[in-house]
Formats: C-alpha cells, sequence, structure tokens
C-alpha cells in the first residue's frame, strides 16, 4: 500500500468546510481520544441527532473520520492519517511564509544599512549571513501623532 501525502485542492477544501465549525472541531477531538457512537456524540450537544449525523458526515467527506456499523449502532473514529496530510500541509505553508518573512527581514535590514556597507547580492536568492537579528521592526522608531506634529514626516 502506498501512503498518501498530498491533498487535492477538492480535499483541502472540504477540510478547512468541515474545520470550520466548532461542533465539528469537538466531534474531532473526541473521536481521537476514542472511538464514539454517533448517539454518543448526540448526547454532548445541544441539537438534534439528525444534526449531529449531518456533522459527522460533513467530517466523513472530508476524510477526517470514518464511520462503521455495528449492529444498529454506528461508530466514529478519527481518522489519523487524513489529519496527518492536513498538518503536513499547514506545516508546509508555515514554512514558506517563514522563507518569506526572513527573506523580507533581510531586504529591509539592507535598505537601512549605511552606504558602503556590506549588503546581500541582489536577485531572487537572497540569504541571511548569519547575523543575529532583531525582530522585524525593532530597529526603528515607532511612528504616531507625536512625529507628525514635529515636522518629522
Amino acid at each position: 500500500m502506498v501512503a498518501r501525502t498530498a491533498l487535492s485542492d477538492a480535499e483541502v477544501d472540504r477540510v478547512f468546510h468541515a474545520l470550520a465549525d466548532a461542533t465539528r472541531r469537538d466531534i474531532i477531538r473526541r473521536t481521537l481520544v476514542g472511538e464514539a457512537s454517533v448517539s454518543g456524540l448526540a448526547d454532548a450537544y445541544a441539537m438534534s441527532f439528525a444534526a449531529v449525523q449531518k456533522h459527522v458526515a460533513v467530517l466523513e467527506g472530508a476524510g477526517l473520520v470514518t464511520k462503521e456499523a455495528r449492529g444498529r449502532t454506528r461508530i466514529v473514529r478519527a481518522e489519523p492519517g487524513q489529519i496527518d496530510r492536513v498538518r503536513g500541509l499547514l506545516d508546509s505553508w508555515a514554512d514558506l511564509w517563514r522563507g518569506r518573512i526572513d527573506r523580507l527581514d533581510a531586504l529591509l535590514r539592507d535598505d537601512s544599512a549605511p552606504p558602503g556597507a556590506d549588503r546581500a547580492p541582489l536577485g531572487g536568492d537572497r540569504t541571511l549571513r548569519g547575523e543575529d537579528r532583531a525582530p522585524l521592526g525593532a530597529d526603528r522608531a515607532p511612528r504616531g501623532d507625536d512625529n507628525r506634529t514635529q515636522g518629522s514626516h
């Protein structure tokens, strides 16, 4: 069996739609701890059994839970493989944005360097030179109404 690692755009849409609801997120939390019957889940919420069934169906459609029949009872369990794929997607997006922020931070540092200072090479492959960096904007004076009234625009 080949392990799936990527999510299609349609799967991402279904996952985020499913996770957009607090009740569905709570159902996932409960089923990660252990399997639960739909009726057991319904007892925990101030909504009808049918409403909980619909929430479970949305989660099942997103691949976040599976539902299995045991006699007349429907058992719901979280699907850790899909949850791991979603976590991987979010981690890759976080890495992408951290890289962009680091490059922006380096660019801003280069722009604020005094003339003649050692600057990073121009181009798409800007890398940091390993120096310790203050948080973005930490070396700049805050702009407020005080600066404008003193004529320093």
